[in-house]
Formats: C-alpha cells, sequence, structure tokens
C-alpha cells in the first residue's frame, strides 16, 4: 500500500511537470492560433480580436492556471478548429488507436514469445542462427518503411486489403479489426524482433546460475526448469521492455496511421499541430504521458509480483 501511494504521488508530479512543460512550448515556439484561423491576410483588429476571445491576450500562469484546473475537472477546453469540445474529439479517436496499439502488441506477444524461448532451448541450432539473422534485418528496417511494403504487398498486389479505405468500428467491427491488422503488423514485427532476442538473452543467462544446475541435479527435466523456474526470473526484464514497448507502440501507431490512412487520434495530432490547435495536441500529449505512467507502474507491480525480493527491497 505505502509503494502504490509513492508511485501514484510519483505519477501525478510528472504529469503535471509534464503539462507545464507543454503549456510553455506552445506559448513559446512560433506561430499563433489566431493567425492560424484568420490567415495571414486578416486585419491586426480581427487578429487582436480573435486572440482576446481564445484567452491567447492574458498572462502565461493565468493561462496556464485556468487550463490545468479545468483539466482536473476532465474539461480541456475548446477545439479552435472543429469547434467542439476536446474531450469529446479524443473519445471519438481514443477507441481506434488504442486497438490499433492493443492488437500489435498481442501480434508481439504471440509471435516474440515462443520464438525467444525455442532459440533459448536451441541455441547455436540451424534455426536458431536463421532466426536471429533474420531478426537483425527486421530490427534495422523502420516501421514506416514497412509499413509501405505491406501496403504494397497486401494492398495493391494480392488485394487482400484496399488501402485509404479505412472502416470505422461504428460502421463494421468486422471490416475495421480487418484493415488494422496490417497497420498492427507493420508496428508489431521490429517490435517482435526485439523481444525475441531480449527473452533469448535473459533465459541464456539465467540458465547459466546456480539455482538452475541445482534443479538439474535433483533430476528435473529441461521444461520442467525452464517454465517453472527459469522463465519466470527471466522475464523479470522483459516485462520492463514490454511496458516501454507499449509506449512506443501508441506512438508508433500515430506514425502508422498516416501510412495507411486511419483515421485514429494521430491524423487528430498531425492536423491538430498544423492548425496550431493547441488545446487538442495539449491534450494528447497529457494522455500520451498518462498511458506511459500507468503502463510502467502496471510493469513494476507485476515484477514485484513475480520477484518477491523487489518487495523487500522497497
Amino acid at each position: 500500500m505505502k509503494y502504490a501511494g509513492k508511485k501514484l504521488v510519483s505519477m501525478l508530479v510528472t504529469l503535471l511537470i509534464v503539462s507545464f512543460l507543454v503549456f510553455f512550448a506552445f506559448a513559446v515556439i512560433p506561430g499563433d492560433a489566431a493567425v492560424s484561423k484568420l490567415g495571414t491576410q486578416a486585419t491586426p483588429e480581427r487578429i487582436a480580436a480573435l486572440r482576446a476571445e481564445m484567452g491567447l491576450d492574458r498572462p502565461f500562469f493565468v493561462r496556464y492556471g485556468d487550463w490545468l484546473f479545468s483539466a482536473l475537472r476532465g474539461d480541456f477546453g475548446k477545439s479552435y478548429s472543429y469547434g467542439d469540445s476536446v474531450s469529446a474529439l479524443i473519445a471519438q479517436k481514443l477507441p481506434i488507436t488504442f486497438a490499433l496499439t492493443l492488437l500489435s502488441f498481442l501480434i508481439m506477444l504471440v509471435c516474440a514469445i515462443p520464438l525467444g524461448i525455442y532459440t533459448a532451448k536451441h541455441e547455436g541450432g540451424m534455426l536458431d542462427r536463421i532466426i536471429m539473422v533474420v531478426n537483425q534485418v527486421i530490427m534495422a528496417i523502420p516501421p514506416f518503411f514497412s509499413g509501405i511494403m505491406i501496403t504494397y504487398l497486401f494492398g495493391l498486389i494480392l488485394k487482400w486489403f484496399q488501402p485509404g479505405s479505412f472502416v470505422s468500428y461504428t460502421v463494421s467491427v468486422g471490416r475495421f479489426f480487418h484493415y488494422l491488422l496490417f497497420p498492427a503488423v507493420a508496428i508489431a514485427i521490429p517490435k517482435a524482433a526485439m523481444t525475441v532476442k531480449l527473452l533469448r538473452s535473459s533465459l541464456l543467462q539465467e540458465a547459466k546460475k546456480d539455482y538452475v544446475r541445482t534443479a538439474y541435479s535433483k533430476g528435473n527435466r529441461t521444461n520442467g526448469v525452464l517454465y517453472r523456474h527459469v522463465l519466470k526470473n527471466a522475464m523479470i526484464p522483459v516485462i520492463t521492455f514490454l511496458a516501454m514497448t507499449f509506449t512506443d507502440m501508441i506512438a508508433g501507431s500515430v506514425i502508422m496511421e498516416q501510412v495507411f490512412s486511419v483515421a485514429g487520434m494521430g491524423r487528430l495530432l498531425i492536423s491538430s499541430i498544423s492548425s496550431r490547435d493547441y488545446p487538442v495536441v495539449e491534450a494528447i500529449i497529457i494522455l500520451l504521458a498518462l498511458i506511459v505512467v500507468l503502463a510502467n507502474f502496471a510493469a513494476d507491480l507485476l515484477c514485484r509480483v513475480l520477484d518477491p525480493r523487489i518487495r523487500r527491497e522497497v
């Protein structure tokens, strides 16, 4: 309970610092939301009037304080470009980006965990060497390039999906996930390669420890030692990596949405940055920061469950 309390305080402080830095960044970078909305041909009087209407003429700390208190109540203001509530806009796009991220993460786990265990069990074998070479090649390919190749191969040549014809989950859940499968694979492939390499190395390192030799000396079989003892301990660094990978996949989803024309938070974020729609950008960045700290918190708790030594050290 004490540990969870400390983590909660740390998370809140982190989000507060992120919110301040984001708000400060948009206050000092070049560009003006009023000019972006009215155009460069607008008169100074119209620009000044719109800035006053948006509240951009007030002091920085006054604007930040008002925004922070509103955000704590779940109110992130109104979008400059769309005129709608920022919370409502994000609520429309978040399920799409989250579904893409979750699908990518599941594909990565399904591919990486069995391959990592297999390559560790058959270290030095022919298939192990082939998998590791393929791993190196995959890790060297940027995800956006993988997305382009998947679009070309499965979309234009094999016709398994039609590039650009994204279908929302509100229209058809089946077609929605069918379309998301291809950008999800593009996101998952490089992360799966990294996870295979890390899990393999962690298993091989753990297998050399004294308790493993003791377990073998008691007559335990290889699979029993591996799955009952070695795998649980070897997963500690992998879980931490998976937490960072999950958050990185969200950023990858933002990029991949542009490649596959998925109408998620990525497209909303890019368009909002271009139009200087700061309330939307600030809310999305804060949301992403919240997901990052929650994922790391979940990873810490899971590691404490798997390894009692961590609980004693804290």
